[in-house]
């Protein structure tokens, strides 16, 4: 059985940092891209972050850009998101999403449509 299990989120100050982990299981996903997508309250899910099989080449929101880094490790099976300078518009559950093969188009990371595997989410909230 596939699973995905995001952790790391919790309640910050605006400014802070956090580190969200991903951990993956039941199938490697060296040899496919992963993601980060978050939702607040209320509204749709929007895609955060996107990362190659590899880690050569990431993408990011413009919302984002600057101060969230995507990273993976292939030998743990695992992606993480470093997330700085935290503002409160950040609020949200965050998700981690993993394709079920290797997409070379970046269209394929932005969209939630082209992941086949996701986790329940870890809420992140961020205090002003």
């Amino acid at each position: 059985q596939v699973q995905l299990v995001e952790s790391g989120g919790g309640l910050v100050q605006a400014g802070d940092s956090l580190r969200l982990s991903c951990a993956a299981s039941g199938r490697s996903f060296s040899n496919s891209g992963m993601g980060w997508f978050r939702q607040a309250p209320g509204k749709a899910r929007e895609f955060v972050a996107g990362i190659t099989l590899s880690g050569s080449t990431t993408y990011y929101s413009d919302s984002v850009k600057g101060r969230f880094t995507i990273s993976r490790d292939n030998t743990r099976n695992a992606v993480y998101l470093q997330m700085n300078s935290l503002k409160p518009e950040d609020t949200a559950v965050y998700f981690c999403a993993a394709h079920s093969t290797s997409y070379i188009m970046r269209t394929f990371y932005y969209s939630d449509a082209a992941y086949a595997y996701w986790g329940q989410g870890t809420q992140v909230t961020v205090a002003s």
